[in-house]
């Protein structure tokens, strides 16, 4: 198992140095356009030169454009104000117009339903009517 362990380790820093390198933007890439360090970073993968490269010279470190150093620095920094649905006025609204919705729907349902009842009754009678009229003439022979 330990004789795999460099040619993980290799893998690992080549993948980490590629998806680093993707996800970065376009403005905090250093040197060379985004997709030339892509190109250096595939080619030069195996033999560590081009994730190193990526890791040391590529990327802009530091803090970021709000300020901090660190990830958790920027978040404090970034707090938004988290509001619960009941308090949040446009989520009402919108659960006020998705009921109006539901409720013109299901009032076109119902109509619909109506209709064919309706229209089940008038074949029943003409049904009935003819079975009828049928009576009458076997009777009337």
């Amino acid at each position: 198992m330990l004789r795999y362990l460099p040619f993980l380790l290799v893998l690992a820093l080549w993948i980490y140095a590629f998806i680093d390198c993707l996800n970065t933007p376009e403005e905090e890439v250093r040197g060379l356009p985004k997709v030339v360090w892509v190109i250096i970073i595939l080619l030069f993968g195996e033999v560590l030169v081009g994730p190193v490269a990526w890791l040391v010279a590529g990327k802009q470190r530091g803090a970021g454009p709000s300020g901090g150093s660190t990830p958790s620095q920027w978040h404090r920094n970034q707090r938004t104000e988290w509001v619960a649905p009941d308090d949040n006025p446009e989520f009402l609204k919108s659960l006020k117009e998705e009921n109006k919705k539901d409720e013109a729907l299901l009032k076109e349902w119902e109509a619909d339903l109506r209709r064919r009842e309706e229209e089940l009754r008038r074949k029943e009678r003409g049904a009935e009517e003819l079975r009828g009229k049928e009576r009458g003439e076997d009777e009337q022979s």
